[in-house]
């Protein structure tokens, strides 16, 4: 239906997504009600001459709509992930999801046992993301998006640093730090295979 159309657009441009400013709700209830839109991958086809027919869009409007969706194509995969909206995959879900298998083709093809081995992925959210990439309309959304130049792969940049050397490890930060924030401690650990807790347990492997 109409408002779940758009409410899923609205989740894609907003700010921990896509982050297109320019795309508010009204704008994009705008596009819907035009004909324009219809789902995410219609808003990379979305042409000048278009928009500027439509009511309060001037060319200043136009420019700066059609700059933020093509600026969006360099937002990270992690966030492209969290942004096409599979249900329970949260921001940090993503994130962890996006380190483990690299790239959306990859995730595509995954098992829902394969989906089980990554952190913070149970049973309800591999079942989620297996459903989502079985449904055909997605995955056509999903080519379309790609086609259009969106990052559906880590960058060489984040991959650079990245093993599984604390693979299996739980780590508990506490305190303050001179030479690095608890985030940058808690990015290293990650990228490097292990996983962060926020208090100390039966499971936890070392304290910093």
């Amino acid at each position: 239906c109409a408002p779940q159309i758009i409410g899923k657009m609205e989740h894609f441009v907003s700010r921990k997504a896509m982050d297109i400013d320019s795309l508010g709700g009204e704008t994009i209830e705008q596009l819907y009600n035009a004909g324009l839109v219809k789902n995410i991958a219609d808003l990379y086809d979305l042409k000048k001459e278009q928009l500027l027919p439509l009511e309060r869009m001037a060319e200043k409007s136009v420019n700066n709509l059609l700059e933020g969706i093509e600026a969006s194509k360099k937002v990270p995969f992690e966030r492209v992930l969290y942004a096409i909206g599979i249900r329970h995959v949260g921001e940090t879900t993503a994130k962890k999801i996006a380190r483990k298998v690299n790239n959306m083709d990859a995730l595509m093809r995954a098992t829902e046992e394969e989906l089980l081995n990554i952190e913070e992925v149970g049973e309800i959210i591999a079942k989620s993301i297996a459903h989502f990439f079985s449904v055909k309309e997605n995955r056509q959304i999903v080519e379309r998006l790609k086609k259009r130049g969106l990052q559906f792969a880590l960058s060489e940049e984040q991959l650079q640093g990245t093993t599984n050397k604390l693979e299996g490890k739980t780590f508990v930060i506490s305190g303050t730090f001179e030479r690095h924030s608890r985030d940058e401690l808690k990015d290293l650990i990650e990228k490097n295979g292990g996983k962060n807790s926020g208090s100390i347990s039966g499971k936890t492997s070392y304290v910093l």
